[in-house]
């Protein structure tokens, strides 16, 4: 029988992984916060789904395009995984170096209806180039071309990190009327996620680079 997802080892790996990436709010965390603040939990679970929608067009794009790039040359494929470490890495500088808005500035949005609040955040997240990059970037580290069905294993992850990106989502949908009111209150927020959004970023792409094809 062909293997055609990641050991078990690569996925518990990925899991962790993807749970410390979740677990620091980005912009779209923000943006679902915003709106359950403003608009209550449907708004909220509203913009989850948008994003989420979006989140999934990323995937088939980065399943499609790095399928093909291991079809064309397996060295490509391998330079794109040590690229990705690398971009990783400078994600996590640039997170830390650089200083963010205040949370009232992030978190001010005028009021939609629920369907224009699914569209917006779809078009928040599928506009986004640098979601398309993370994908891009992280996807493939946790791939290895040996077990074969490499498009497999890349939308098994890309599903994998959806799911648990829409169950994170929808979490902080349901308790953005208290955490959002603190964001938005709390001076020293910025300050202190962007060392930890950083660091996960910066160990992830170390792991990954360390890691390299020996991974299994």
């Amino acid at each position: 029988m062909n293997m055609v997802i990641p050991s078990a080892t690569s996925i518990g790996v990925f899991c962790v992984a993807a749970i410390l990436l979740l677990l620091v709010p980005g912009p779209a965390v923000l943006y679902i916060v915003a709106r359950s603040v403003e608009q209550g939990r449907k708004a909220g679970l509203a913009s989850v789904c948008g994003i989420t929608t979006g989140t999934l067009v990323h995937v088939l794009a980065a399943t499609l395009g790095l399928s093909a790039l291991l079809a064309s040359s397996a060295l490509a494929f391998t330079l794109v995984k040590f690229a990705g470490a690398g971009y990783l890495v400078y994600v996590g500088l640039r997170r830390i170096l650089t200083r963010a808005e205040t949370p009232g500035e992030q978190l001010e949005l005028p009021r939609r209806g629920l369907r224009r609040v699914y569209r917006d955040g779809f078009f928040v997240n599928l506009l986004n180039p640098k979601t398309a990059l993370f994908f891009l970037a992280f996807l493939p580290q946790f791939v290895d071309p040996s077990r074969g069905a490499v498009a497999l294993q890349i939308a098994f992850l890309g599903l994998l990190f959806t799911l648990m990106g829409f169950t994170s989502d929808g979490l902080y949908a349901l308790v953005a009327g208290t955490a959002g009111q603190w964001l938005r209150r709390n001076a020293q927020y910025p300050r202190w996620q962007r060392f930890i959004t950083g660091g996960v970023f910066i160990g992830l792409g170390v792991t990954a680079a360390i890691a390299g094809n020996g991974r299994k």
